[in-house]
């Protein structure tokens, strides 16, 4: 049982790490975008 759980750990810790890589990636462009809204809205005013 013990073995089982050491090779499932091991096979998903590639899954885990690049969904982390992903959310990281996410917030970047997300604030890239609220940058060009705020910078649009200054320009507006």
């Amino acid at each position: 049982m013990t073995r089982l759980k050491l090779v499932l750990a091991a096979l998903s810790l590639p899954l885990i790490l690049a969904a982390c890589a992903t959310v990281e990636g996410a917030g970047q462009d997300i604030s890239t975008a609220g940058d060009a809204i705020a910078e649009e809205a200054r320009e507006a005013q």
